[in-house]
């Protein structure tokens, strides 16, 4: 089979474009309310609605029934903090100012410039009431890019990505107030924080509900991003009866991955379920809070992960099958790292258990976002506006490409252009360097890499990889990689 829609690239291949959003209000008048659910390190193959049959997830499988699940929807990319910032910004990792994972001591990452227009923004621009509760990541206290600093007017949970970790922690930040939990001191076990942000979050929502204001809240769930530690529950319980213990015990004791900076478990197939359960609680309460407080026809919810699946902390992928049908995972380009979970509710708006197979990514959401909070912001963005393809309307456009990058292992980079897939790594040493190209109408697995046969394909992709992207001095490859 011929790959579909193989080079319809114009003159407009590099750069970004600059749009006005267009209001498309409730139909009521009012303005609808988006919330954002993300979970950290969920692959898509981990939760029902894509083939999970071990771990329980119901309210998604709700949620899938009364909405959309995207197909061919991915992350910003790799890992936790590129990805987020590109979520943010409206814009791929070859224009983000965050491309990796960077360390910001003692607390914190790298942070986004003074100024940077994000998500949040947008939303506050726009009369919105803006929220973000749980793993930040994207800048340290203080910082420019404190999420306070970038449009939200409430913030609850980890601005350090590394400390987020730690589900029983010393100390969350209360906007830019330090707020510390002696009870977990010195390793012990009181407050477990995905409850109590979970919490936070449910209650900023309850409030604006009842003041008759519109509201963006950006659920950043730490769930189930090792380390693999929860409360000890009847679900938990449930989960250590149906998964035999001898397989827990073999994997932990021969799995050097769960050591480290990570508590080890006795039952790390066990709590990772558990895990994933919990986080689908947390989707069920929010939708039961819509209806609850009437504004769940005003309410669109999607809910979707940052990255693909983790092997840290007692994780094992393959036990759950977490990448699904594709390969790779975490730090992975292949689509097992970047191909997402992707499920939008909006009643009365978004049709009822449609599957999609638009190819969207994050960066497509700030568009999305502007036109629905009918944003009068210029906004600087490679994404696209989705809203034609929720709302089941015609006139949605097509991404002439998609690409990623990732700063670790040697360098990668990907890129997609219809059904063409190219992926190059060792990028960082030209010596090393790589590229491989798969047909994934053919080859969804990328098992097949037919680089080969193809040489002009290769040209074509591997000049367009370079061309995509500008320079950071923070995280940069070769200005011309030789392939």
């Amino acid at each position: 089979m011929k790959p579909k829609n193989l080079f319809s690239i114009g003159s407009g291949l590099v750069g970004v474009i600059t749009l006005s959003g267009t209001a498309h209000a409730a139909e009521n008048g009012k303005p609808a309310n988006v919330i954002f659910i993300l979970a950290d390190d969920l692959g898509i193959g981990d939760v029902s609605p894509y083939g999970q049959k071990l771990i329980k997830t119901p309210n998604l499988d709700r949620m899938t029934a009364e909405g959309m699940r995207f197909t061919q929807a991915y992350s910003g990319t790799a890992v936790s903090a590129p990805s987020r910032a590109s979520l943010m910004t409206g814009l791929h990792t070859g224009h983000t100012h965050i491309r990796g994972n960077l360390r910001h001591d003692p607390e914190g990452q790298v942070d986004m410039p003074a100024g940077t227009y994000t998500m949040g923004q947008m939303f506050k621009n726009s009369g919105y009431a803006t929220g973000c509760f749980g793993k930040w990541g994207l800048g340290y206290p203080g910082s420019e890019s404190d999420p306070t600093k970038v449009g939200f007017d409430n913030f609850y949970g980890y601005n350090c990505q590394t400390l987020a970790h730690d589900y029983y922690p010393d100390h969350l930040w209360d906007n830019t107030q330090r707020v510390e939990f002696s009870e977990n001191y010195d390793q012990k076990e009181g407050t477990y924080s995905a409850d109590l942000i979970h919490g936070r979050a449910l209650d900023f929502m309850r409030q604006q509900a009842r003041d008759g204001k519109p509201f963006f809240t950006f659920l950043s769930y730490t769930l189930p991003h090792a380390e693999l530690v929860l409360p000890k529950d009847s679900v938990y319980d449930e989960y250590c009866r149906l998964i035999p213990a001898e397989d827990d015990k073999a994997w932990a004791e021969s799995n050097p991955n769960r050591r480290g900076a990570y508590g080890a478990t006795d039952r790390p197939y066990a709590s990772f379920a558990s895990m994933v359960t919990r986080l689908d609680s947390y989707v069920g309460d929010v939708m039961d809070m819509l209806r609850e407080e009437g504004i769940d026809d005003n309410t669109l919810v999607i809910f979707t992960s940052d990255n693909g699946p983790h092997r840290e902390g007692g994780a094992n992928p393959d036990y759950f099958m977490s990448y699904g049908p594709y390969r790779g995972i975490k730090r992975d380009l292949y689509e097992g790292g970047i191909r997402m979970p992707f499920i939008a509710r909006w009643p009365g708006k978004v049709a009822e258990g449609v599957d999609n197979p638009h190819q969207t990514a994050f960066w497509d959401m700030l568009p999305t976002f502007a036109d629905i909070a009918g944003s009068k912001d210029e906004i600087t963005t490679d994404g696209i506006s989705v809203l034609p393809t929720l709302l089941g309307k015609d006139g949605q456009k097509e991404h002439e490409y998609l690409y990623w990058e990732f700063h670790e292992g040697g360098g990668k980079q990907a890129i997609r252009v219809g059904d063409w897939k190219g992926v190059r790594l060792n990028v960082g040493d030209p010596t090393k360097t790589r590229f491989e190209l798969y047909n994934l109408s053919e080859d969804v697995h990328e098992d097949n890499n037919v680089a080969s046969e193809h040489p002009d394909i290769v040209e074509r992709l591997g000049n367009m990889m370079d061309e995509v992207r500008t320079h950071s001095d923070l995280f940069n490859f070769p200005a011309k990689i030789m392939l």
